[in-house]
C-alpha cells in the first residue's frame, strides 16, 4: 500500500480512504500535484465562473489548477448513447497517460473533507504526474473513462448539475489544500 492507494500486480491500483475525520497529512509536507478540473458542459453562468475563479486562485498558493471545459454532445448526437460516446472520446483525449483521475459520480465514494486531504496526499504519493477531477455531462461519464478512473468519488447524495459540482468541487479543493497545512479556514 501506498498511502491509501493498495497496489495490486497486474491490477489498477484500488483507493481506499482513510477512516475517521482526520486527515493523515494535516500539517505535513506532501507533494503537491498540479490539478486539473475537467468539465464538460455548456458555456458557464457568469456568477458560477466568478466563484471558480475565486477559489482557483486561492488554490494556487498551494499548487498549479488548470480550469479544463470541454463542449457537452460535440457532435450533437441525437441519441444519449451516442453523446455520451462523444463526451467520453473528447475527455479522453486530453487526459494524459500518468496522470490520476479522480471521477466525480454520484455512485462514487462518499469523503468527508478531511479525506478529501488525504486522497490528496494520497495522490501525491503514487508517482503521478497531476491530478484531473472529471465533472461529466448533463447524462454523466462514459465507458472509458470509468476504466480508466483511478478513483471515483461524489460530492453529494443528491444528483448535482456540473456547474454545482465545480463550484462544491473548487471549495473543496481549497479547503483539502488548508486542511492538509493545518490552516484556520476549515472548522
Amino acid at each position: 500500500m501506498v498511502g491509501g492507494v493498495t497496489l495490486c500486480a497486474g491490477s489498477k491500483p484500488h483507493y481506499t480512504p482513510p477512516p475517521g475525520n482526520q486527515c493523515k497529512y494535516a500539517g505535513q509536507s506532501v507533494r503537491a500535484l498540479p490539478i486539473r478540473i475537467l468539465s464538460v458542459g455548456k458555456k458557464r453562468s457568469t456568477g458560477v465562473q466568478l466563484i471558480v475563479d475565486e477559489y482557483i486562485e486561492k488554490l494556487k498558493h498551494y499548487c498549479p489548477v488548470e480550469d479544463v471545459r470541454l463542449k457537452s454532445n460535440p457532435k450533437n448526437a441525437r441519441d444519449v448513447t451516442a453523446q455520451i460516446e462523444h463526451e467520453d472520446i473528447a475527455v479522453m483525449g486530453v487526459i494524459k497517460s500518468n496522470e490520476w483521475v479522480v471521477l466525480l459520480d454520484e455512485h462514487g465514494l462518499s469523503l468527508g473533507s478531511e479525506q478529501m486531504a488525504s486522497l490528496i496526499g494520497d495522490a501525491g504519493n503514487t508517482g503521478a504526474s497531476s491530478m484531473v477531477f472529471c465533472i461529466g455531462g448533463p447524462y454523466g461519464h462514459g465507458r472509458q473513462l470509468r476504466e480508466r478512473a483511478d478513483v471515483s468519488i461524489r460530492l453529494s447524495s443528491l444528483v448535482l448539475n456540473h456547474e454545482v459540482a465545480l463550484v462544491v468541487l473548487s471549495e473543496q479543493l481549497y479547503r483539502a489544500w488548508t486542511i492538509t497545512k493545518g490552516q484556520k479556514y476549515h472548522h
